[in-house]
């Protein structure tokens, strides 16, 4: 498609049109082919979503956080677009992009993007199936790939062009990702409720007491300066005051109406709640302790591995990093803590191990039971290593 070839392809919702999306000749033909007007706009596909944030730098972290919720799926976003990015894609307007990545595990070697628009004449019926292509399009085009019986169902787009500085979205066309599922995946920090979050848990963890417990324990003692990540209603906030009780604790958490809870339940001079999410700059150290329970696994792998980097960069020398949380368990039958697709990514032990002692730690398990474990990472001036104990269960 380099020197443009236009294909017909198998996306997660129906066969679309693809071509390179920096080369004019290659757009010229496919909006030939579909009778579509060059003033009208095309989405820009990517096959991976680390591929699509790394290409787009000028994102917020607000904005970025929702695309990595949203994406992959079947859902095509609207971004505002200050650098007239793939002009070519966007018709009359410049400021606006319309970006894809579908769920298709047959094309994830694709690393880079291009232009998409459904296969169909334009204003007409949406194929399903590969002979639902009209034939002057499948004859026309340079590569045809057979997928089979697809959805059938386009993708739902929505806007978020405003969502970074106001927080505000909308749905401009309903289609293969449910109303809900794009409300859950832009307002995931609301779906809790803080005065049933400690049932919810309970009853989802049954060892969740032993786990903030152990946690606490592997925080040590005598931190007189605590950063949290994921502060929630307060349950860990609590544990770490007990444990440290000359500290002063520094609470970051998404939700308002969580840490409105948690400063209900935690002594007033001895703590300091933020709104804001852990993949935005962390508060300024330097901290002697950093802990997190069951919040860094909403974070994608990379993600995770850039928090580790951020956290050792605000731990005063001597610091430990404390990490309890989901994590993705060597059997798959012991992977039993509910998750929602889109908003949890755990990851490994083994990853986690590895970026952290890539971030300048020594880290260890401490406790593992199923698909939960708590790591300690303490700061290190002579390069980081792994350690875990055959007691660590």
């Amino acid at each position: 498609m380099s020197v443009g070839g236009v294909a017909v392809f198998p996306a997660d919702t129906v066969y679309g049109l693809a071509c390179d999306v920096h080369n004019r000749v290659a757009v010229e033909r496919l909006y030939r082919f579909k009778r579509r007007s060059p003033a009208k706009p095309s989405a820009v596909m990517f096959f991976d979503v680390e591929l699509a944030l790394a290409a787009l730098p000028e994102l917020g972290p607000r904005t970025r956080s929702a695309l990595e919720r949203l994406l992959p799926g079947p859902v095509t976003v609207l971004l505002p677009n200050p650098l007239a990015r793939f002009p070519l894609a966007c018709g009359d307007d410049l400021s606006t992009f319309g970006l894809r990545v579908p769920v298709a595990p047959a094309l994830a070697g694709v690393s880079w993007p291009v232009l998409q628009s459904s296969a169909n004449l334009a204003g007409g019926t949406d194929a399903r199936r590969l002979e639902e292509v009209p034939e002057q399009i499948r004859q026309a085009a340079d590569l045809v790939i057979d997928g089979g019986e697809l959805p059938g169902t386009p993708s739902t787009i929505v806007d978020l062009r405003a969502f970074e500085e106001s927080g505000e979205w909308g749905i401009v066309r309903e289609g293969g990702m449910a109303a809900a599922d794009v409300a859950g995946a832009l307002e995931w920090q609301f779906h809790f409720d803080p005065s049933s979050y400690a049932a919810m848990i309970h009853e989802d963890i049954p060892v969740y007491d032993t786990f903030q417990d152990e946690l606490a324990r592997a925080t040590g003692g005598d931190a007189p300066r605590i950063l949290e990540l994921g502060t929630g209603t307060g349950e860990t906030a609590r544990r770490l005051l007990e444990c440290h009780p000359g500290a002063v604790l520094t609470g970051v958490d998404e939700s308002a109406s969580m840490l409105a809870a948690a400063a209900e339940a935690l002594p007033p001079e001895r703590v300091s709640l933020r709104v804001g999410a852990i993949e935005d700059a962390l508060p300024d150290g330097p901290f002697d302790l950093v802990a997190s329970a069951l919040c860094v696994h909403h974070l994608r792998g990379s993600r995770k591995r850039d928090l580790f980097a951020r956290v050792r960069a605000v731990l005063a020398p001597g610091g430990r990093f404390v990490l309890g949380d989901v994590i993705v368990p060597a059997d798959p039958t012991d992977a039993v803590t509910s998750l929602t697709p889109g908003f949890d990514h755990p990851s490994s032990l083994a990853e986690q191990l590895r970026w952290l002692a890539e971030a300048g730690f020594d880290a260890r398990v401490v406790w593992e039971h199923r698909d939960l474990a708590v790591v300690t990472a303490e700061v290190s001036e002579l390069g980081g290593r792994v350690r875990i104990p055959s007691d660590a269960r």
